[in-house]
């Protein structure tokens, strides 16, 4: 580790001492999680949960790609997409706390705490990511070859997220999403959803939030706004956060051999648990 690594994870290590008691508070006060590896979908089942609540619960505004984050913020500190954004602290709106996170597991940070967890096919994942590193990031810079490899990344990274996470669900009450069958099913993906959060589903309401996530609007949205936090080109289409907005895309990416080195290595790394959290994709594993 060079001299300049060595630096900015000490500085990691300060930020996470001096914020985690903030943060396990925040954790003990929370109806949910929200928890995801990087390139997943997020940004989209984030944009229509919080929609469907800033209806529901009579905020008085409708989201964008920045006040998204009042409704359903980050598991963090920042203050215009973490906890202290939220609009439901000491109101009177009937809103769930949902923390959003990217973060692997830990059992003292995320308490005991009923998580949603989005999984998504691998491949179209590391593809995203690829993107999301070399166009919106600019944090890589080599080919999707040299990415799989890429431990900080790729699938290493995608494989140990997974494994951990699976471990953790297996002792607290969870509720499995897939990106997939969001797309497939999407009024019935997001009243399970609510039902798992003990919200009665309002059919109106839920159609008109998954009116307003449709892909085309969100794009127009992060074209107009971007995303807070982030400076990039909005004007690349690949390096957008509304990249693709399909299943099954990695197959212009990635070359026949290389998806099923994806396909292979997870079975390879994956423990049985994880495994089964990926079935949801429908991914043949």
């Amino acid at each position: 580790m060079n001299m300049m690594s060595l630096k900015g994870f000490a500085r990691a290590m300060r930020r996470r001492l001096r914020d985690e008691p903030h943060l396990r508070l925040a954790a003990a006060r929370a109806d949910a999680f929200l928890v995801s590896y990087p390139k997943s979908g997020r940004t989209w089942l984030r944009y229509l949960l919080s929609c469907y609540f800033a209806e529901s619960a009579r905020l008085g505004f409708e989201p964008d790609l920045t006040s998204t984050f009042r409704v359903l913020p980050n598991f963090d500190r920042d203050r215009v997409r973490g906890i202290d954004a939220f609009v439901g602290r000491g109101s009177k709106a009937d809103l769930p706390l949902i923390l959003v996170s990217h973060l692997p597991y830990r059992d003292r940070l995320f308490l005991d705490r009923p998580v949603l967890f989005l999984v998504r096919d691998p491949r179209d994942v590391i593809v995203s990511a690829y993107f999301h590193a070399t166009r919106h990031k600019r944090s890589f810079a080599g080919d999707v070859a040299a990415f799989l490899d890429e431990p900080k990344y790729g699938l290493a990274a995608l494989t140990r997220y997974l494994n951990g996470w699976a471990e953790g669900l297996s002792r607290r009450p969870h509720h499995l999403i897939s990106y997939e069958t969001m797309l497939a099913e999407p009024e019935v993906t997001v009243a399970g959803i609510l039902c798992f959060l003990g919200v009665q589903p309002q059919p109106d309401t839920l159609m008109r939030a998954i009116a307003a996530a449709q892909f085309d609007r969100m794009r127009d949205k992060e074209r107009d706004g971007g995303i807070p936090g982030h400076d990039y080109d909005r004007n690349d289409d690949q390096s957008m956060r509304m990249r693709s907005g399909k299943a099954g895309g990695f197959a212009e990416w990635l070359s026949a051999d290389q998806a099923d080195l994806v396909l292979t290595r997870c079975r390879a790394s994956l423990s049985p648990r994880a495994l089964r959290l990926l079935a949801a994709t429908g991914v043949d594993l």
